[in-house]
C-alpha cells in the first residue's frame, strides 16, 4: 500500500504493509528508534508520537493510517542546529529524567500538550501525562520540567515551586543512579533525551524482550 507522509518535516512515500504498526513502521522502516515498543496495547505510552500536532500512542495506529498526515518523532524536536529544544533541555535541568525508557514518550506527550494549550495548569499537565507510565520514579520533576516550558497562573504545588539543580549537578546532566536501567548503559541525559540508547535490560525488567534494532 503506498502512502505519503511528512516525518520531522520531510514529505516522503513508502509501500507500507497494510498490518504494520506505526511504532513498527517508525523504528524499523524509518530507523527512527526514540519511540520505544513497551505494551503494543497503548497502556505504557513510550511509543507516543505526534500525529497533526497531537500526541498518539503509535503502536495503537497503523502504518497506512499516517497517509497525508504530519508526524513528530522525538528525533525531530532538536533545533535545526542539532541542539535539544527547549522542552527536551528542561528535562534534562530538573532532573527528569531516569534510565530514559520513557522518556522520548513523555516528551512528545508533553509536547502535544504545550503545542495545544501553551499555558496549562498543573492539572492539565498531569493529566496529559497520565497515559505515560515511569516505573523509575515519581512525576514531580517530570512537571516541574513541563511547568518550566508553560507560563500559567501561579500554583501551590511542589511540581510549580521546585527550583531546577544547578546545570553542573549530576541531577542535571542525568549522571544520577539510573533505576529500574540500572543496568543498562548510562548514557547522559541529553543522550536520553533525544531518545538514544540501547535498553535490552530495562526491557528484561519488564517481562519482554527488547526489538532494538542491530542488536
Amino acid at each position: 500500500m503506498n502512502i505519503q507522509l511528512t516525518i520531522n518535516g520531510v514529505m516522503r512515500g513508502f509501500d507500507v504493509d497494510p498490518r504494520q504498526r506505526l511504532s513498527e513502521f517508525i523504528r524499523e522502516t524509518l530507523g527512527l528508534t526514540g519511540a520505544k515498543e513497551g505494551c503494543r496495547e497503548g497502556e505504557c505510552g513510550a511509543c507516543t508520537v505526534l500525529v497533526d500536532d497531537s500526541a498518539v500512542n503509535s503502536c495503537l495506529m497503523l502504518a497506512f493510517q499516517a497517509d497525508g498526515r504530519r508526524i513528530v518523532t522525538i528525533e525531530g524536536l532538536k533545533t535545526p542546529g542539532g541542539d535539544l529544544s527547549p522542552l527536551q533541555r528542561a528535562f534534562v535541568d530538573h532532573g527528569a529524567v531516569q534510565c530514559g525508557y520513557c522518556t522520548p514518550g513523555m516528551i512528545m506527550a508533553a509536547e502535544g500538550l504545550l503545542r495545544q494549550n501553551p499555558a496549562p495548569s498543573d492539572a492539565e499537565i498531569r493529566h496529559a501525562l497520565a497515559g505515560n507510565l515511569c516505573r523509575c520514579t515519581g512525576f514531580q520533576t517530570i512537571v516541574a520540567a513541563v511547568r518550566s516550558q508553560a507560563p500559567a497562573p501561579e500554583s501551590t504545588t511542589l511540581a510549580a515551586t521546585r527550583p531546577a539543580p544547578h546545570p553542573a549537578s549530576p541531577r542535571a546532566r542525568g549522571e544520577g543512579k539510573s533505576g529500574a536501567g540500572d543496568s543498562s548503559p548510562r548514557l547522559r541525559g541529553e543522550g536520553r533525551v533525544r531518545g538514544g540508547g540501547s535498553f535490552r535490560a530495562v526491557a528484561e525488567k519488564l517481562g519482554r524482550h527488547s526489538r532494538e534494532p542491530g542488536e
